[in-house]
């Protein structure tokens, strides 16, 4: 969850003049780097290997060509 402060903190760095779409994208992002930040304070967080383990079925196998 988002502060007043940081939200207001998030449109006073934004340009003059911006689409809202280009807030709304901005908030989310600062969101999901919040929540990231609690999990890690819990955590509720992933080894490198689990991490691996979790990924390995959506990316290709490591070799020394694609490393």
């Amino acid at each position: 969850m988002l502060t007043k402060k940081q939200v207001l903190s998030a449109i006073k760095d934004m340009p003059d003049t911006f689409e809202t779409t280009q807030l709304f994208d901005r908030l989310v992002l600062l969101n999901k780097i919040e929540e990231g930040r609690k999990q890690i304070k819990e955590g509720d967080v992933y080894s490198t290997a689990e991490a691996r383990r979790k990924l390995k079925k959506w990316l290709p196998p490591v070799t020394p060509r694609n490393r």
